[in-house]
């Protein structure tokens, strides 16, 4: 990603981190994540050791803070699976 870039979301980890960015990737977002090494070594997070940061092109970042609100509001859901077992 090449240009200015905007933080659109603050994670508490490198999981919550990567699970963000899928979202934001699958939705056509493309997604950079900036921390320190101490959350990928040691898994911690402590008053803001861990922290992980989001970060989009400038021309995105609109988009993104809506998807992440709409997901935030529960727009976003996985429904439960009401098929029948496979025959």
């Amino acid at each position: 990603m090449s240009g200015p870039t905007s933080c659109v979301f603050v994670a508490n980890g490198q999981l919550l981190a990567e699970q963000v960015r899928s979202f934001l990737q699958a939705s056509g977002v493309g997604c950079i994540l900036r921390g320190e090494s101490l959350s990928k070594t040691h898994g911690l997070t402590l008053d803001g050791l861990g922290r992980v940061e989001l970060l989009v092109a400038e021309a995105d970042a609109d988009r993104a803070r809506e998807l992440l609100a709409s997901a935030e509001s529960g727009e976003f859901r996985i429904a439960e699976d009401t098929d029948a077992a496979p025959e």
